[in-house]
């Protein structure tokens, strides 16, 4: 007979895996730094808006969905930390780009102005027969300087923004452009760490 943990007293199974729902290597780098062993299992679930799905609900249903559906594949206890991030300027949101001119119309938007990164994280924990489930959108303001044609051609030409919500890594080459950012780092980055560390602390 297997024994039954709800979480409450923080102990874990034998058979309960960390698992992070992503393949993105800057998730994984985040998510090493709590020091604390998971594997990876990709979700393949792609997803879009639903018409008039506000961008935070979007962004939790899309990190709920996948942690189900890897969940779903599984055996025994296991717990699913799942994200999903994406780039908000006014109410259009910004996913990864879809070839280099899409990446550089989202950049000129994005110059001399002010927008949003959101991250929709979910931790779904099972533990025989209680699931558990813990869902947030973790909010970053963000604001560019103005960065001219050229600098924004120079950018895209490196490849980096391609796979990049937004068209940009805040750690990376576009960390030039960014004038100010209100809220966590790590979220820009695509994991908030300080969030997560909460959300698996509550779930033991």
């Amino acid at each position: 007979m297997k024994k039954r943990h709800t979480g409450q007293s923080g102990a874990r199974s034998v058979t309960s895996r960390l698992i992070l729902a992503s393949a993105s290597p800057r998730r994984r780098e985040l998510l090493g730094k709590l020091g604390v062993p998971f594997e990876i299992i990709v979700s393949g679930l792609e997803e879009a808006p639903w018409p008039g799905e506000k961008p935070a609900s979007y962004s939790i249903r899309n990190a709920g969905d996948k942690a189900r559906e890897v969940l779903s594949r599984l055996d025994g206890d296991a717990t699913i930390i799942a994200a999903d991030t994406i780039v908000v300027l006014g109410e259009r949101i910004l996913e990864k780009p879809r070839d280099a001119e899409d990446a550089m119309a989202m950049l000129r938007s994005l110059s001399d102005a002010e927008h949003e990164v959101i991250t929709g994280l979910c931790v779904l924990s099972r533990r025989g027969e209680d699931l558990r489930f813990q869902a947030d959108a973790v909010r970053t303001a963000v604001r560019f300087r103005k960065i001219s044609d050229a600098e924004i051609s120079d950018y895209v030409a490196t490849g980096e923004p391609m796979d990049k919500a937004g068209a940009y890594a805040i750690q990376g080459g576009a960390a030039k452009f960014v004038a100010e950012t209100r809220g966590s780092y790590s979220n820009v980055v695509g994991l908030p760490v300080d969030e997560l560390n909460r959300m698996l602390s509550a779930l033991g």
